[in-house]
């Protein structure tokens, strides 16, 4: 347990997080982070206003963290090299950090996004990885919506048990990222509405 002496929003915030990852994004309450720190749950509004501000404190961290671990993953990198670097590091955030990665998808206000840009950081590295295959917009948003619907359905569906079948899964993500990438080089620049 953890003395009370010291308790601040930014350990309150780290601690959610880990429960998070440890019983589900959807599971973190004010009484069990209370209990992890031997306090009563009162001692913990001083450090955070409501249930709904800590899922939103969890979705920021989270997902600075990911837009960081991509945005190193791609530097300096191209092409298929940049898109395997994105695709792994997404996909080892979510696998490492479950509860991190749920919070993610967290839908925020906007205003919160304008508090923290990094947060946008994800869609200039998509954008920037996108370009590299030489696309524009509308192509831009099309692709990036299918870029991350597959990562996200993967990621998704493998932490939840889905892949059931004898293939390898590391071969399916590899035979995947293959196709994805044959897939940007040749995209269709047809319909421009």
């Amino acid at each position: 347990m953890m003395a009370r002496a010291g308790l601040t929003a930014e350990r309150v915030v780290a601690a959610a997080a880990d429960l998070a990852d440890t019983a589900g994004f959807e599971n973190i309450t004010i009484a069990a982070l209370a209990r992890g720190f031997g306090v009563k749950d009162a001692s913990l509004y001083a450090h955070v206003r409501s249930l709904s501000d800590l899922h939103t404190r969890v979705a920021i961290r989270s997902g600075l963290d990911l837009s960081e671990r991509i945005a190193d993953a791609l530097a300096g990198r191209a092409g298929r090299d940049a898109l395997l670097a994105f695709a792994h590091a997404y996909r080892g955030f979510a696998l490492a950090h479950p509860g991190r990665y749920a919070a993610t998808q967290l839908e925020l206000d906007p205003s919160v996004l304008d508090e923290h840009p990094g947060l946008r950081r994800n869609l200039t590295c998509t954008y920037a990885l996108l370009q590299g295959y030489g696309l524009a917009e509308p192509d831009l948003t099309d692709a990036g919506r299918v870029l991350r619907s597959t990562f996200h359905g993967f990621v998704t569906l493998e932490l939840a048990g889905g892949f059931r079948h004898s293939r390898d899964v590391e071969a399916t993500w590899a035979q995947g990222l293959e196709a994805l990438h044959v897939m940007l080089g040749n995209w269709p620049r047809g319909d421009r509405r």
